[in-house]
């Protein structure tokens, strides 16, 4: 019993530590993102409220049912069946039951529901619009952590690096090739590498804090990402702006919100022309009522609601004649807010176009900095390669070494950036596309 409850708590302690050590990717940081994210629970907030107005919407097409009661008393002087005036004391009881139906709105309820139809479809694609930009966020954080992991790379080589030249300068300090301050030199260039490698963890956990507040984990602890899948710039070939584009104008949310809001506004202006139409509502209702006056006799209570006991049936029509210009004046309210959505749907067609000119022209700049980083990395590594041969074989001073390494960091760094920058872009340019992360 106590193997089986060891070997049970070690499984568990396994699986704990796996799950505290397992890697995120982008996908995974995206789904956790939009699952938790305030911002689009908000606008998931506000579909369920379009869904709301669309069923009151629909239900006002259904009949409404009221009841009412109603107690009075009477005091003080009253006229007489005899023309006379005397003190009465009266009290009177009332029951009703009514409903109400409308037959002809003049098409207003009709409007409205499609209206309402239109606003739900809306608030949907401004959902997907808020998924989108908290895709964007997460993708921009997730290759900031990945850059800054990778500069941790970085320091360590250049740390090792340091620590190789030391020992060497050390065991030739001792066969007495080297004078001690060269030892000591090399010693500062440890610490320093020492110290830019903690200064770069130290950036790499922020940009790993960062990435966790946006996805709103309750604590970085535990929490880490993989790189990306490695490709080669040279290899990318970028769509052209008017092609993205076109494709875009048939996908993006906003787009499709925008040309969704002109729609309703289109059903707001037959819903004002509504009150240019007659109205006829069918109504039906019952009732009873009980009524007692001092000093003269009076049926019980119960005979009285039974003998007053009535019933009705109405149609009501209702034609609208002049209400100081108010319909009038609501159509045109109605026409100017079409208008006012014809204008955003193009000023967003506008920025959108905006947005893809600049995102190619973006990727663009970054896959020619990626390819001359590259370029340059590969010769600075080149360069470091012939200067460490020359250093340890005695022809290159340690000043002219140290310069030499300084602009190989410098060299995997902009490379490094570079790259993720131009993986940005590039994502960013085919997420116009409607591609992924």
């Amino acid at each position: 019993m106590k193997r089986s409850l060891i070997l049970i708590m070690c499984t568990l302690s396994a699986l704990s530590i796996s799950a505290q050590t397992a890697q995120w990717d982008l996908r995974q940081c995206i789904a956790y993102a939009i699952e938790h994210s305030i911002s689009i629970k908000l606008q998931e907030n506000n579909v369920k409220n379009q869904e709301v107005s669309l069923s009151t919407a629909k239900n006002s097409r259904l009949p409404n049912l009221q009841a009412s009661a109603n107690e009075s008393f009477g005091f003080g002087r009253g006229l007489t069946s005899n023309n006379t005036y005397a003190n009465r004391n009266t009290q009177s009881t009332s029951f009703n039951l009514g409903s109400d139906v409308p037959l002809y709105t003049g098409g207003q309820i009709s409007n409205q529901i499609r209206q309402n139809k239109l606003n739900l479809q809306a608030a949907l694609a401004d959902l997907d619009k808020a998924k989108e930009n908290v895709s964007v966020q997460v993708a921009s954080a997730y290759l900031e952590a990945i850059y800054q992991k990778d500069l941790v790379e970085v320091a360590k080589n250049q740390l090792e690096l340091s620590r190789t030249q030391e020992r060497r300068i050390e065991l030739l300090l001792r066969n007495g090739k080297v004078a001690e301050t060269d030892w000591a030199e090399a010693k500062a260039h440890v610490a320093s590498d020492e110290l830019a490698l903690t200064q770069q963890q130290n950036s790499a956990m922020l940009a790993l804090l960062d990435l966790s507040q946006l996805l709103e984990l309750p604590t970085p602890e535990g929490f880490d990402i993989q790189k990306p899948e490695s490709f080669e710039p040279a290899n990318v070939t970028l769509a052209m702006p008017e092609a993205i584009y076109t494709e875009a104008l048939n996908i993006k949310p906003q787009i499709q919100a925008g040309k969704l809001n002109v729609q309703s506004a289109e059903k707001g202006v037959r819903i004002a022309q509504a009150g240019h139409y007659p109205s006829l509502h069918f109504s039906a209702g019952m009732g009873s009522n009980y009524y007692k006056t001092s000093g003269f006799g009076a049926d019980s209570f119960g005979k009285q609601m039974e003998d007053n006991f009535n019933q009705s049936l109405g149609i009501s029509l209702a034609v609208p004649i002049f209400n100081r210009y108010a319909t009038r004046n609501a159509v045109r309210q109605a026409r100017l807010q079409v208008a006012a959505q014809q204008l955003q749907l193009e000023n967003t067609q506008k920025e959108l176009y905006k947005e893809i000119q600049q995102a190619y022209y973006n990727a663009l700049a970054a896959q020619k900095q990626c390819l001359s980083s590259d370029a340059a990395l590969a010769a600075s590594q080149t360069s470091f390669n012939l200067m460490q041969k020359k250093y340890e074989n005695g022809k290159a001073t340690a000043t002219e070494y140290q310069e030499s390494k300084t602009a190989l960091l410098k060299a995997e760094s902009t490379a490094l950036q570079a790259r993720y920058t131009f993986l940005f872009r590039q994502k960013i340019l085919e997420f116009y596309r409607g591609t992924s992360f």
